[in-house]
């Protein structure tokens, strides 16, 4: 499915869903431009085509919508259709920073690494993705060019067919010019006195 206009409700809970398994590097790092093409990438695998700055300003949009109905009317929240989702992974996300304050109080170092370390996997697999992608495309231009060649060569064949059945109607007919041409002659031969 082509993105551009509209977001449909599968596609944007497909990326509620995605930008919430990667909530953690999005909280870890500032710079964030890679994980949203990540998550464009993850959006792709599901079918759907978003550019990453698609899929940041739909999220800033959901989160605006989702603030909006949060501090308006808690209890009216769920008429914004997304609400829940949103809702559960706030509510999640709460309580991981709670948990993360506590655990770096124990071992502040073994979570930053634990954390880059979650990050290079991301990175690598968004490139392991993109190698995988660039592979396939290869694959298919090979396959392309192979049934190209075979249809020039089916083409060739036929050209040089009608060529030959051509020259054998060419000879055919010449022959029976000449047949005729002989029957002429010895008929005014024939009604030639000697």
């Amino acid at each position: 499915m082509l993105g551009g206009g509209q977001w449909g409700q599968e596609e944007t809970r497909e990326l509620i869903f995605i930008r919430g398994e990667l909530e953690r590097d999005f909280t870890a790092t500032k710079h964030n431009k890679t994980l949203w093409e990540v998550v464009s990438a993850k959006m792709k695998d599901g079918g759907f085509t978003r550019t990453p700055d698609q899929c940041k300003s739909k999220w800033k949009n959901l989160l605006n919508r989702y603030k909006g109905k949060e501090t308006a009317d808690p209890e009216n929240g769920c008429q914004f259709p997304f609400f829940e989702e949103l809702h559960a992974l706030f509510t999640e996300r709460a309580k991981n920073m709670q948990r993360r304050l506590l655990e770096s109080e124990a071992g502040e170092d073994e979570d930053e690494s634990e954390e880059e370390s979650l990050l290079e996997e991301v990175v690598r697999e968004f490139f392991n993705q993109q190698l995988r992608m660039e592979m396939q495309w290869g694959e298919m231009m090979e396959r392309r060019a192979r049934e190209r060649q075979l249809f020039e060569q089916e083409w060739q064949q036929s050209m040089e067919k009608l060529e030959r059945e051509r020259l054998m109607v060419e000879k055919a007919w010449k022959e029976r010019e000449e047949e005729r041409g002989d029957g002429k002659r010895a008929e005014l031969r024939e009604g030639i006195p000697c």
